[in-house]
């Protein structure tokens, strides 16, 4: 897939191609060579952080409020 490809998806459908890359390097490898041909695949750190941004990016659109999760005290000064 190239960037201009990339450019158009949305955050949930990054986020299954990221997972597709992070399988390819879990099951072949990071890199191999055969012959005079030699193939490496994105780091998987790199990949790991992009699919931990691309989530909270997607559970953050699914929020209503930006203030989801936090809770509001009220302290009567006495």
């Amino acid at each position: 897939m190239n960037e201009k490809e990339l450019s158009g998806l949305t955050a949930k459908e990054l986020l299954s191609e990221v997972d597709t890359a992070i399988c390819k390097v879990l099951v072949g490898g990071q890199s191999y060579r055969l012959g005079s041909r030699s193939l490496t695949r994105a780091d998987l750190g790199m990949l790991r952080r992009l699919k931990s941004d691309l989530t909270a990016q997607l559970a953050a659109e699914g929020d209503a409020s930006a203030l989801s999760g936090f809770y509001a005290a009220v302290f009567d000064g006495r």
